[in-house]
């Protein structure tokens, strides 16, 4: 299509929806193929031509402009495009599904939503921005027959424009003090912030810039001076703003927080470039960026991965700081702390144990689906539960939480010695490992053995059945589905520990370990003593409670809901499968040791841990990088340490150091230039 055929089939007077579908189509055939900047440039250009080369085709363009500019409301496209219509993170989550799901209509008013299908492509930010100066000219030059400013005022399009600005600059600034004032915002903030007042006076520092331009033109020099002086406030807000996340680090993060705390960022940002837009010597280019920007704020609002990692960043960083305060806890470091590790584990496997018998015994029950799954959840639950409140340990609990503890070693990672100390925790998480299966397994199978034999001497019969032993080797069979079975519950493993973080942030966030403490009702209830120790108690154990209970639920409960929707998903733990292929040897004698298929699930057994543990701690481990924004050269600078360790020392991955080892060299990191801040 040539621009004079274009030109031709433009009708002022067409209705609205077909007015705004020409508009589509003309920009649609500026992008082209969306391949080539400098081609659409030309397009736009050929464009400006065809306008000035034609008087009706001048006339028909600024009618329809005309026309345009008086029925739709450019404001929100300028003060609200790219932001949440409520400050809240769900209500933006529903916005962006829906717009994921229901389709624009051009039949509208709101240039904010008219915008998006305008230019609803990253090609069309970058010949935005491609446009030249003489170009921006010309096309300005179409809307009106004043080329350079009258004698008595601006011409219309200035006019038009400066108006839509100084709305949208209103309407961001209100949001901006809404957002200061907001409670949940202002009781977090820093002493000082809250007395320096930053959003108090903010109002008084735009009402003053608004009168500067309505008495003396936006480029005036008493403009310029306020405007400088709402850009140093609008930084002290900023500031202000930013003294909340050391509230939230320090006492909990909310989402909900952290989100309106990144709107208001951006909406301050938003006002300095409606400031430069307004002020600008090239207003033909300050109008052209402003536009790319907003449409890159368009594509990029589209995105629900970006909404949830952006909104969600510090309290996975949050999350993973705690579980690393609880993963300190299951790191050997020397023979001592090794030796304990395999007496704590052999605890849990004893535990263990007892937790098959009972697994077995409510099978026996014949409970449906849901029930038979709550019953095993609160069965493992409650086993999980006894073992942290005795001091012991199950293997697979471990890697979720020794992760992040491990790259909280690379916090400072600039520092010399920070990659080394990391590769020390490699091995020692490596020795704790092998020593919790080992102590693990090492007592769960004697603990089985001892339970079906004393079954059998007491009532002549295993800890089950025949058929069950066989059907519970066909089971753990190594060549069966037992490896992915394996991996999904090293998710499950994974998604406990986010769990416990999650709880005990919500813990902490909202006070309630002083709740507890000095709430009239608890005191009243348990005495101020013993409500204090409840508290503490919890403090303490929040964070383990919400591990092990929601383990073990989703244990129970996860394939009993797969099962309902058709999904042929199981678990598989290292532990309970160990004590589940030793109950089904006994149920079947000393006979069985001459059959393939318990060698077989004995394999699987075996098969099983590694795959638990590596699945869980390389989920919790990217959770943990993240979280730490630890850039990719650092990664392979990591990499590279751990097999300079592997090829050195390679004992150093199975056995405790008899002594301290000696400091290596180590290669100091480069500067980290991932993302860093609160954004």
């Amino acid at each position: 299509m040539e621009a004079a055929t274009l030109l031709a089939s433009l009708n002022p007077d067409a209705p609205l929806a077909h007015r705004h579908l020409w508009l589509m189509d003309a920009l649609r055939w500026v992008r082209g193929d969306g391949k080539d900047v400098q081609a659409a440039v030309q397009r736009v250009r050929a464009f400006t031509d065809a306008v000035q080369a034609s008087a009706v085709g001048r006339t028909r363009w600024r009618r329809w402009w005309s026309v345009f500019i008086g029925t739709v409301d450019i404001t929100p496209l300028l003060a609200d495009h790219g932001f949440a219509p409520r400050t809240a993170f769900l209500s933006e989550l529903g916005n962006r599904l829906r717009k994921k799901v229901l389709p624009g209509t051009p039949e509208t008013t709101d240039m904010a939503e008219l915008f998006d299908l305008l230019l609803p492509t990253r090609f069309d930010v970058r010949w935005l921005k491609a446009l030249d100066s003489d170009t921006l000219k010309r096309l300005r030059a179409t809307l009106t027959d004043d080329e350079a400013p009258a004698a008595n005022g601006p011409p219309r399009v200035d006019a038009f424009w400066d108006k839509a600005l100084m709305d949208a600059l209103i309407f961001c600034v209100s949001q901006i003090s809404a957002t200061g004032f907001a409670s949940e915002i202002r009781i977090r903030m820093s002493a000082e912030a809250q007395a320096q007042r930053s959003f108090h006076q903010l109002p008084s520092d735009f009402e003053a810039l608004r009168r500067a331009v309505d008495a003396h033109g936006a480029r005036s020099p008493q403009s310029m001076a306020a405007a400088e002086t709402l850009r140093e406030r609008l930084d002290a807000c900023r500031q202000a703003a930013y003294t909340v996340y050391s509230h939230l680090e320090e006492h909990g993060v909310s989402v909900g927080i952290v989100f309106r705390l990144r709107q208001l960022r951006e909406r301050i940002v938003r006002v300095k470039e409606l400031l430069d837009c307004l002020q600008s010597e090239q207003r033909e280019r300050a109008a052209a960026a402003l536009l790319a920007d907003l449409a890159q704020v368009g594509l990029d609002r589209r995105s629900i991965r970006a909404l949830i990692a952006s909104s969600s960043h510090l309290t996975a960083a949050k999350v993973a700081e705690r579980s690393a305060e609880s993963g300190e806890h299951y790191i050997t470091r020397d023979a001592d702390e090794y030796r304990a590790m395999l007496r704590k584990a052999a605890g849990g496997g004893a535990i263990i144990g007892l937790t098959t018998w009972v697994k077995f015994l409510l099978a026996g029950l014949g409970l449906t689906a849901f029930w038979g799954g709550f019953a095993n959840g609160l069965n493992y639950a409650t086993s999980f539960v006894v073992i942290m409140l005795l001091h012991m340990t199950v293997a697979t609990k471990q890697p979720a939480v020794t992760a992040p503890a491990m790259v909280a070693k690379l916090r400072d990672i600039r520092q010399p010695g920070a990659v080394r100390r990391f590769v020390d925790e490699v091995a020692n998480l490596f020795r704790s490992q092998i020593a919790s299966i080992v102590g693990n397994i090492g007592l769960v199978i004697p603990v089985v053995v001892l339970i079906s034999a004393g079954l059998l001497l007491a009532r002549g019969e295993a800890m089950i059945s025949p058929e069950k032993a066989r059907h519970v080797l066909r089971d753990i069979h190594l060549l069966g589905p037992t490896m992915l079975f394996a991996a999904f519950t090293g998710v499950l493993l994974f998604a406990s520990s986010i769990v416990a973080g999650w709880v005990e942030n919500w813990y902490v966030f909202h006070n309630l370990d002083s709740a507890v403490k000095h709430n009239p009702r608890f005191t009243a209830l348990l005495g101020h003593v013993r409500a204090a120790r409840w508290a503490d108690f919890l403090r303490r154990n929040i964070s383990g409670l919400a591990a092990n209970i929601s383990l073990g639920f989703m244990l129970g409960l996860v394939p009993a809901f797969a099962v309902f929707f058709g999904l042929p998903l199981d678990v598989r733990h290292v532990t309970l499968s160990a004590g589940q292929v030793t109950a089904a040897a006994m149920a079947l004698g000393w006979e069985v040791l001459r059959e393939p298929a318990l060698w077989w699930a004995v394999a699987g057994v075996l098969a099983i841990g590694p795959i638990n543990l590596g699945v869980s701690f390389y989920l919790a481990f990217r959770l943990a990088l993240r979280a730490q924004n630890i850039s990719e050269i650092n990664r392979q600078l990591i990499r590279a340490a751990i097999r300079r360790r592997i090829r050195a020392a390679p004992l150093s991955f199975l056995f405790p150091p008899k002594k301290p080892a000696a400091p290596e060299e180590d290669t100091p990191a480069p500067p980290d230039t991932g993302p860093t801040g609160h954004g």
